[in-house]
């Protein structure tokens, strides 16, 4: 087979390290890739919004398989071009990638189908939700509605914050068109979970639990990121009960809504929870993988990734059986100084050809004139296996020093549990 991997993230290069492993892979095409995937697949120069290049690109170099990574070209309709043209592509289509597209949608359809979520107002007139800040107490979470890279949320601790919050937002535009539309919510306490699942329209078949640190700074301090790492399995999947109660109040629902909303959704569901004393409740759907939740689960997946992909998008996941490791898997994110606020690239990365026992997944990195250099706000995922979680997290911590490059940062703290 030939596969076009989409995308040039962490997630992207896992991805791509997970399908070559494949017996059936013979080449893999990636678009635009980044420099560690340019070791397993051939990097071509496709902008991830450019769905006529992409298609055109497939056509002739006759791909099997389409995989789409990232969120964006989801939202934009890159799968519906690509069954239109009789292609295989893995994702959701448009209309189903409004999960991630939408914050409202996602509200709308959780209320409709009465999946236990946190109660929530949206506003598209400034004045209108100045009048109603705090309408849920403090903290308050404020979203942009649309598309913001991982950083459209807010939860500011009082009014002043909030008003600062929403004239960033919805005067100063600083998510630009994601701004237009505000989700404001009630503020959930708890433990946050990520959970992946496969769709294929009538089956949701959860993968591997993962844990995610969204903070940048040791002990949940600093601003939200994309995430500063992961491990897998986590510790709060372990309670029976709890994967029941998820079960029969989320999945189940979940699908049974896909059907009644004429929804035909096939591809990857990522829901973020909140549990608290055995009580979960959905905070929010992404249609893609998590990064760098999918460093963790798919590190852990020894069945074939190409297998599972075909049966989601034939509908037959329900005979599909997906196998896992019993070891444990840990994911530490080194990011460029300043992310994630401003923050330079550029910088010469050293030292990735001394780790051991590790995999380093490539998130924001480029080959210029052979020399790898950063090339995004998180630039490296240093990832392990190991029999336990504290062997997996040692592993990863004892390589990272050996990585270097300006102005490198990363949480100490990463799957320790005191």
């Amino acid at each position: 087979m030939k596969i076009l991997m989409i995308g040039s993230g962490g997630r992207e290069h896992v991805l791509t390290w997970k399908l070559a492993q494949s017996p059936r892979v013979e080449k893999i095409y990636a678009a635009p890739g980044n420099g560690g995937m340019a070791e397993l697949a051939e990097c071509v120069d496709l902008a991830v919004e450019d769905i006529p290049g992409c298609l055109a690109f497939a056509k002739e170099h006759q791909i099997d398989l389409t995989v789409v990574g990232p969120e964006v070209p989801l939202v934009m309709g890159m799968v519906d071009a690509f069954e239109a043209a009789g292609l295989k592509v893995f994702g959701p289509n448009k209309h189903c990638a409004q999960f991630e597209g939408s914050k409202a949608f996602t509200k709308e359809f959780l209320f409709r189908h009465n999946i236990p979520t946190a109660a929530y107002k949206e506003y598209t007139d400034f004045d209108e939700i100045i009048k109603d800040l705090g309408v849920y107490g403090y903290p308050m979470v404020i979203k942009a509605d649309g598309l913001a890279a991982g950083k459209g949320v807010l939860i500011p601790e009082n009014e002043a914050d909030a008003r600062a919050g929403m004239e960033m937002i919805m005067k100063k535009r600083e998510f630009g068109e994601a701004g237009d539309k505000v989700v404001i919510e009630e503020f959930l306490t708890g433990q946050e979970a990520s959970m992946l699942c496969f769709v294929d329209g009538k089956t949701i078949v959860p993968m591997e639990s993962a844990q995610d640190y969204k903070r940048a700074y040791d002990n949940d301090e600093g601003l939200n990121t994309g995430g500063m790492g992961t491990y897998s399995p986590n510790v709060l999947f372990a309670d029976e009960t709890l994967n029941k109660r998820i079960k029969a109040e989320i999945l189940d629902p979940i699908i049974d809504g896909f059907i009644a909303d004429g929804m035909n959704f096939k591809g990857i569901l990522f829901i973020g929870l909140m549990i608290e004393n055995g009580v979960p409740k959905v905070l929010e759907f992404n249609v893609r993988f998590g990064d760098p939740e999918a460093q963790s689960v798919l590190m852990r997946m020894e069945s074939d990734l190409v297998d599972i992909m075909e049966a989601v998008i034939e509908g037959k996941l329900a005979d599909c059986e997906i196998k896992w490791s019993n070891k444990e898997a840990v994911c530490v994110v080194i990011a460029s100084g300043g992310y994630p606020g401003p923050y330079e690239k550029g910088k010469v990365i050293t030292g990735i050809q001394d780790v051991k026992d590790c995999v380093v997944f490539h998130a924001g990195t480029k080959l210029v004139n052979g020399e790898l250099q950063t090339n995004g706000g998180r630039v490296l995922c240093v990832t392990a296996l190991g029999e336990t979680r504290e062997a997996a997290r040692n592993t990863v911590y004892a390589n990272i020093s050996k990585i270097h490059f300006e102005g490198a940062q990363y949480r100490t703290d990463i799957a320790r549990f005191n």
